[in-house]
């Protein structure tokens, strides 16, 4: 094979590619399907519940409510491990197991907030899967110290573990091994004939010991049994040293959730056949007295539980490097740096000190439901990530391995029922523990090296509303916003108007600049468009930009214009500034003009070239004389633009209004004055100052209060001469409006 250039590629410098282009360090220890997946998924679901709790399971539901708690207990297991392998087979999984899947799809900061909690919880299992260790070796051995136990099994684990994944890994297919010694001594002693006893084929629910046998119900029973069933996520938290995650994570995963499903519900019926009901309720050890060995099932046990210890202690500092990768946390750095050999020994050392503390503590009992919280939402989040991205029907999705929508479904609805039927109070707790983390992402602003589908997903709801929308009624005048085209020629015009925009806009409005190429190169210009859009975004206001050819200016414009009105958020306002356009105004009447007849409303903008707009402390709204008809109606003329965008300046600036007109006869002054005051009640503008001029609107423009800008109606036909002698008459900017029809100050 050679490079293109002639030059040979040998096998090693090939997989190295390979390697890099999946995200991998060259060189790094990789693990297969078997080792990397199947066999820590089994024996981290085969574990102390199978020994110690099984028994108790079938004593209180009997032969068929043990049987349906193990299926539906599995169901949710499965669908989960099914989404789970589908989007596997979607995506090129980095590290970091589960976080890397939310991420990708939902974003760093939602992978963030369940990828920081479900490395606590990994960590923090670890320290209750030892004192699960210590019960049983107290058990064979009563006299040797606990704490002394606890920290030399601990001290071997964290030594394997930091020694490389491939040693525990290989200590993992011993443990295997007795795991299945202790199958063949239940199996031994089936041989022989302990499968004496009747069978209960469903329970009374006695309850325990532990309450005295006054009753427990199905789902606190089912609450006691599902942990046995969740583990699926060991496989997947190596997902950044497998050789090929697309292929092992879904086979492994799949694989172990099949073959212990039958180990369960094989254990449950050699259980209800082989000791009685009485003796399965009160004796926890059940199993290990009828075995043929009793001493492979206490081995088996103990190798159970180390062996989850061990599967957690090498995946949990594997969570916090892929997190410490994407800047999630404080000192990333240092917890994402990996030794030569690939393995995350600052990650590691970190989750050692966790464990250790956690071990001081010597019970964790108190939080063990919030452990088991955290795993359940992670189990959700899965689920609900490949049910978005079936229903957005993104062309990016296209998984080699699907399933039907209702499987994510189940998966979701089971892992949040379970959460609330074995701690609804921790649930609670779960979930805003959650949602903290991801407020607090939030405000860092990761960058991700990677795509997601959020946008399809608020898109998709967009569509959707716009659908609802239009099948309820077309757009009315109570939903109108400030939704603004803006042409852009000249950079430093736009930037002057930068705030005046904003303040006419926020909050709800928008911003659709309008490049115009020709008199500014076309990449300064681009450049110049990307930076004032996020700074407008910054500000609250949404704002997108285009460019078109500026030679053609008046009819890109207008096809601009109807090509936007078919759009469901179409800008319903041309706002132009008059300084763009000098030496320009037939161009600028035409505009105004064509665009009037599109019934787009239009706002022009002639600013005072030394008062700008002064303190932003007061406006002046004109309007028109109406004599002699100076009733209040629903129809204002040509002025429903003018007030409204008043009313957002002085909301904004905090600024002080002032409503003008002018009457030619003094017998209409009270009229008048009368009309203002209606008009600004009935349009909700509160604390406003009403004046009625003696005279025409031109004689009175300059003998007007002053105010830091005066607010006008043109008409189609505008006249730009008179508009420029206004703005030098009031001595401030002047803003003049046109309404579209779509406006309306009364609604």
């Amino acid at each position: 094979m050679g490079t293109g250039n002639g030059d040979p590629i040998s096998g090693e410098t090939l997989q190295k590619r390979v390697e890099e282009q999946k995200g991998l360090e060259p060189g790094k220890k990789l693990f297969g399907t078997f080792e990397g997946v199947f066999v820590p998924t089994l024996l981290t679901i085969l574990g102390v519940i199978m020994y110690l709790r099984e028994g108790w399971v079938v004593g209180n539901a009997g032969l068929l409510g043990a049987w349906l708690i193990i299926l539906l207990s599995f169901s949710i297991t499965l669908a989960t491990g099914l989404s789970l392998s589908s989007i596997t087979t979607n995506i090129r999984i980095g590290a970091g197991g589960a976080f890397s899947i939310i991420s990708q799809s939902l974003g760093l900061e939602v992978g963030g907030s369940i990828g920081i909690p479900l490395y606590l919880s990994q960590t923090l299992a670890v320290a209750m899967y030892i004192f699960g260790f210590r019960a049983g070796w107290l058990w064979i051995f009563p006299d040797h110290p606990a704490i002394v136990v606890d920290f030399l099994s601990f001290a071997i684990l964290f030594i394997v573990a930091y020694i490389s994944a491939s040693l525990a890994f290989r200590i993992q297919y011993v443990i295997l091994a007795i795991i299945i010694s202790s199958f063949i001594s239940i199996i031994w002693a089936a041989y022989l004939g302990s499968m004496q006893e009747p069978i209960t084929w469903w329970g009374s629910f006695p309850g325990s010991p532990e309450n005295d046998f006054s009753g427990i119900g199905f789902w606190g029973v089912f609450a006691v049994f599902f942990p046995a069933a969740t583990g699926i996520m060991a496989g997947a938290n190596m997902s950044g040293e497998l050789k090929n995650p697309r292929r092992s994570i879904p086979v492994g995963t799949l694989s172990a959730i099949g073959i212990s499903f039958v180990i369960y519900m094989l254990l449950a019926f050699w259980l209800a056949t082989s000791a009685s009901t009485e003796e399965l309720v009160s004796d926890y050890t059940i199993m290990l007295e009828k075995a043929a060995w009793g001493q492979l099932i206490v081995a088996g046990l103990l190798g159970a539980t180390f062996s989850s210890a061990l599967s957690s202690i090498v995946g949990a500092p594997r969570i916090l490097q892929a997190l410490g990768n994407h800047q999630i946390l404080p000192a990333s750095d240092w917890f994402a740096k990996r030794a030569k050999n690939g393995e995350p020994r600052n990650a590691m050392i970190f989750t050692g000190i966790i464990v250790f503390l956690a071990l001081l503590l010597r019970d964790l009992n108190t939080i063990a439901p919030l452990i088991a919280m955290f795993f359940l939402i992670t189990y959700a989040m899965i689920n609900i990530v490949v049910l978005i991205e079936q229903n957005l029907q993104l062309v990016s999705f296209r998984p080699l391995f699907r399933i039907p929508k209702y499987v994510s479904l189940l998966g979701f609805l089971g892992s949040i029922f379970v959460m609330f039927i074995i701690n609804p109070l921790f649930s609670l707790i779960a979930v805003a523990v959650v949602v903290f983390i991801h407020a607090y992402l939030l405000q860092k602003h990761l960058k991700a090296p990677f795509g997601d589908v959020r946008s399809g997903l608020f898109v998709a709801i967009a569509e959707w509303a716009a659908k609802q929308s239009n099948k309820i009624a077309p757009p009315s005048e109570r939903t109108w916003k400030a939704n603004l085209l803006v042409p852009a020629e000249n950079p430093n015009i736009l930037a002057g108007t930068f705030n005046f925009l904003r303040d006419i806009t926020y909050p709800k409005g928008s911003i659709k600049i309008l490049g115009l190429a020709g008199k500014v190169g076309e990449e300064r210009l681009s450049s110049f468009l990307i930076d004032i859009t996020d700074s407008f975004r910054e500000k609250g206001i949404f704002s997108s930009w285009t460019i078109i050819d500026a030679s053609m200016f008046e009819q890109n414009l207008i096809a601009g214009i109807e090509a936007l009105g078919g759009s469901f958020f179409k800008p319903r306002v041309l706002f132009l500034n008059l300084s763009s356009y000098d030496g320009e105004d037939d161009k600028l009447r035409n505009v105004i003009l064509k665009a009037s007849q599109r019934k787009i409303g239009i706002l022009l903008l002639a600013t005072h070239r030394n008062a700008i707009f002064g303190r932003k402390n007061s406006i002046n709204l004109w309007i028109d004389d109406r004599s002699p008809d100076w009733n209040v109606s629903m129809d204002l003329g040509n002025q429903d633009l003018a007030i409204l965008i008043s009313y957002k300046l002085k909301k904004n600036w905090k600024a002080s209004m002032r409503i003008i007109t002018c009457v030619q006869e003094q017998r209409n002054a009270y009229k008048a004055r009368e009309y203002l005051e209606n008009l600004a009640e009935i349009a909700r503008i509160p604390n406003v100052t009403n004046k009625v001029m003696l005279g025409s609107m031109e004689s009175n423009i300059a003998k007007a209060p002053k105010a830091s800008i005066n607010v006008f109606s043109m008409d189609p036909e505008v006249d730009l001469d008179s508009i420029r002698k206004t703005v030098e008459q009031t001595g401030s900017s002047c803003l003049f409006s046109l309404d579209s029809g779509e406006e309306n100050a009364f609604a």
